[in-house]
């Protein structure tokens, strides 16, 4: 199982390519414990993101942009993922 900081490294790696000025990632997989998808050690997370390249993108392609850059990650171990993508 991978634990939490490693995730979160594996996150921040991930969305280095949009050079974030601002990003936060929140690990609320303590809140979903007995959670059916939690059973497999999958966590639940929350992104705050801004960044210049989120820029004229409407908040639909700014969601698929941060989704798309975490995909492999997705089912696991992000099982759950709460996104605040902002341009700056």
């Amino acid at each position: 199982m991978i634990e939490s900081e490693t995730r979160i490294k594996l996150i921040q790696e991930r969305l280095q390519p949009l050079e974030p000025q601002v990003l936060e990632i929140i690990d609320d997989s303590h809140l979903h414990r007995g959670h059916a998808g939690a059973k497999n050690g999958a966590g639940h997370y929350r992104v705050i993101v801004a960044s210049k390249k989120l820029n004229n993108m409407t908040v639909l392609e700014r969601q698929r942009t941060v989704y798309r850059l975490l995909e492999d990650l997705i089912p696991y171990p992000i099982h759950a993922l709460s996104i605040s993508a902002k341009p700056i």
